[in-house]
């Protein structure tokens, strides 16, 4: 028996072994069977092509080079180079990319500049940026245009403001690199219970029952003495109390966003997310904003003071018009859940955002929103089918303190040495 001649395709190539007889022609036949398996031709690259190349010591320690390389080091450090300049997109302005065969390949301006500095060197997007369009209703004057900028959505749950994450999120609001913020209960709580007392490294392996019986709350590797949420009660009835009578005494209509302003002005603490945004006018959304101790505070004051109504109609429609009139709109989110879904949901009411970065370590594999991939909001309109979003697979309190740095921070630097501040209009 004598084996079939290999086919002149080599996408038609048998995975099965060839069979050959013990002839001298038949064992020839397929050795070049295997060969032509083994060595199958390939297509020339294309020259926007980026080659893997990982960070050299050699060269020294430098820190933002270290950065730079990850975009060209591949698997999620790769990830993280694109998150990194997708950000920058948002902050300074339009990146050249092209999408090739389901993949993203970035077309290098200068090429011998890396993926983020050639970032650096663009300008924050501006309307003016653009031409003007020829279904626009509204007139904006050259210096108009000029003033318009990207607005961006930060979105975080509460376990990283629980982690040392949360000087990295203050940093963004006291120096006004993020316009809009969405957090979970526990993200605004714990950033008030920590202007009351500190939260402590503990470890993952520590015994519940344990804990308890100590008064010592978990999350994660971190431990907060039950005496901090009763400090937290101490402080959170009385300012509830003020709430209500003002509601009573001026008609005045609480909603989420409202009361955690007022919660950053009473707190009057530098080192408090929620201080700074309402030193700089920053509105926080917290659609679930009684799921967490806070609820517990809200709950006690129903019997000890009832008659406090929170409007969440009023914050739906104020975050949703927020993105429906931004001519330009960017997601960064940590976490999933519903501060995902919910700045994702307020782009699609313009047809989605333009720029998108998540980072999280969801799976899409159960059909949750967390886990789900950019691609899907795409399908919902949440994010814009011109968009190059990013996903990083990767816990956030490792990565996105490094790509603050390569972004956010750079900028500040930036306008220090201009002789501005952060990301002032």
């Amino acid at each position: 028996m004598t084996s079939q001649s290999p086919s002149s395709n080599p996408a038609s190539h048998r995975t099965t072994a060839p069979v050959a007889d013990a002839t001298t022609g038949g064992a020839s036949s397929a050795g070049k069977t295997a060969h032509e398996s083994v060595f199958v031709a390939s297509v020339p690259m294309p020259e926007s092509a980026i080659q893997v190349r990982g960070y050299d010591f050699n060269g020294g320690i430098d820190y933002p080079k270290i950065l730079a390389s990850m975009a060209t080091t591949g698997f999620q450090a790769t990830s993280v180079g694109q998150a990194i300049a997708e950000i920058n997109k948002m902050v300074r302005g339009k990146g050249s990319v092209e999408r090739t065969s389901g993949r993203v390949v970035f077309v290098l301006r200068v090429r011998r500049r890396s993926l983020f500095t050639r970032c650096l060197y663009q300008l924050k997007w501006r309307l003016s940026d653009e031409p003007v369009a020829a279904d626009e209703t509204t007139y904006f004057t050259p210096e108009d245009r000029q003033k318009v900028k990207c607005k961006i959505f930060l979105g975080y749950t509460s376990n990283l403001v629980s982690s040392g994450l949360r000087e990295v999120i203050r940093y963004l609001v006291e120096h006004k690199l993020v316009d809009i913020i969405v957090a979970s209960a526990g993200g605004v709580e714990e950033d008030i219970i920590k202007c009351l007392g500190p939260t402590y490294l503990g470890s993952f392996s520590l015994p519940g029952a344990e804990l308890r019986s100590k008064g010592l709350n978990r999350i994660g590797n971190l431990l907060v003495p039950n005496a901090n949420y009763c400090a937290f009660e101490d402080w959170v009835i009385p300012v509830l109390d003020e709430m209500l009578e003002e509601q009573k005494s001026k008609g005045t209509v609480w909603t989420p966003s409202s009361l955690i302003r007022n919660l950053g002005k009473k707190i009057n603490d530098p080192s408090s997310i929620a201080y700074w945004a309402y030193k700089n006018d920053i509105p926080i959304y917290c659609p679930a904003l009684t799921d967490g101790s806070l609820g517990d505070m809200i709950y006690f004051h129903t019997f000890k003071n009832p008659g406090l109504v929170i409007d969440l109609v009023a914050d739906i429609r104020s975050i949703n018009d927020s993105a429906v009139f931004a001519r330009k709109t960017g997601m960064i989110i940590l976490g999933g859940g519903v501060i995902k879904h919910h700045i994702a949901n307020a782009n699609l009411m313009r047809n989605g955002a333009d720029f998108a970065v998540y980072i999280n370590t969801g799976q899409e594999f159960d059909g949750s929103d967390s886990g789900a991939r950019p691609d899907e909001a795409v399908s919902w309109g949440k994010i814009r089918m011109t968009a190059q979003p990013v996903k990083v697979y990767a816990e956030a309190t490792i990565v996105f303190p490094l790509i603050v740095a390569e972004t956010f921070a750079r900028e500040v630097e930036r306008r220090k040495r201009e002789g501005g501040e952060g990301r002032s209009d």
